[in-house]
């Protein structure tokens, strides 16, 4: 089992940064779906669906910002960080 992980996170690292940083964005999107089914009315979808749609939304999120965060690294992760703080410097000027 463990050399099968390794595998997935070689092949994960493989990937391009582009491909993370749309892996993160799809995260970002699951997070937001799995909490705003919750202002699903009643009438429309039970309580339980609603249970197992957040479980399955909420597993994705967390399977694409693991992932992501795989596929971007280290490196790219600062890219991104760095990415942020400049265009917040460029707001305040």
């Amino acid at each position: 089992m463990k050399k099968i992980l390794i595998q997935i996170k070689t092949w994960l690292q493989s990937l391009s940064f582009r491909t993370g940083v749309i892996v993160l964005i799809m995260c970002v999107c699951f997070y937001i779906l799995s909490f705003a089914q919750a202002f699903i009315p009643s009438e429309y979808l039970s309580a339980e669906a609603k249970v197992v749609l957040w479980t399955v939304l909420f597993g994705m999120a967390k399977t694409c910002q693991y992932g992501g965060l795989t596929i971007v690294g280290v490196e790219g992760y600062k890219k991104i960080k760095n990415a942020i703080k400049g265009n917040k410097k460029k707001e305040e000027q």
